[in-house]
């Protein structure tokens, strides 16, 4: 999820957990894979930490001290149409829509901020307890994550938390959780440094399956140790689903494809 981060060591206990779990799953039922249905350009100096489809364009939060910001992105050409700057004493996180606003997480500095849409002026800021790693909305809720396996429910007004849930393979926690994405009534969850999307039930937080998108960027292209999976945005109106990652020099849309 983070670059140069201090909480590697802590970080790679936790992926032992989120691996056991994926042990589990493979027990229970095959993952999901993946078919191309097309390729975009994507800035490969983006270090992506939340992406979002809306209206015909792709908005994206970059992270990294000094290089976050919020940007507007045409899909064909991958032209940033525009964009600000975060302020360099935060790491930009996970982004969602909220009416007329994007809403915007920080890593570790308990800070949000809210945006005019259309203007990106900044309208507020807001609070809230731990790590920012993921968000999206489902209508009612903007929904956070923080790296751990819990999912937190916000109020879109007072960012308030009015629920949780523990997102669990079977009884196995699944920890790591960055990128989310709000998908058909399902939380679509990246899982960090893995190749893996985690589709989970709003309600319970039971995972209903998983989507391995092994291969999806050529081994060749990856630019660096953190240029993993950490983008997904969905088209509602068109029911197109697309992935990208940190650094990554593409953007593809991808179809679902259940396992025979």
């Amino acid at each position: 999820m983070r670059a140069y981060s201090s909480h590697r060591a802590l970080a790679v206990l936790a992926l032992v957990a989120t691996f056991a779990s994926f042990a589990f799953a493979a027990d229970t039922y095959k993952p999901d894979t993946y078919k191309i249905v097309r390729a975009y350009p994507h800035d490969p100096q983006a270090y992506t930490q939340g992406l979002i489809y809306l209206d015909g364009h792709l908005y994206e939060s970059t992270g990294l001290n000094g290089r976050s910001s919020l940007r507007m992105v045409d899909l064909e050409t991958g032209h940033v149409e525009q964009e600000i700057p975060v302020p360099s004493k935060y790491f930009a996180e996970g982004l969602t829509n909220w009416g007329s606003t994007l809403v915007q997480l920080t890593w570790l500095a308990h800070t949000g901020f809210v945006y005019d849409r259309f203007s990106f002026r900044q309208l507020r800021t807001f609070h809230y307890d731990g790590e920012g790693w993921g968000l999206t909305q489902d209508g009612r809720s903007l929904i956070l994550s923080d790296g751990t396996a819990t999912l937190r429910f916000l109020d879109p007004v007072t960012f308030a938390v009015t629920r949780s849930i523990v997102v669990k393979d079977g009884e196995s926690p699944v920890t790591q959780l960055n990128e989310l994405e709000y998908v058909r009534g399902e939380i679509y969850a990246n899982v960090w440094h893995t190749d893996r999307i985690a589709r989970i039930a709003p309600a319970t937080g039971k995972v209903l399956g998983w989507i391995d998108l092994s291969g999806l960027l050529a081994a060749d292209k990856h630019s660096d140790p953190e240029a993993v999976l950490n983008g997904i945005a969905y088209d509602a109106a068109h029911n197109r689903l697309f992935v990208t990652g940190k650094l990554w020099p593409t953007l593809f849309e991808i179809e679902v494809v259940p396992p025979r």
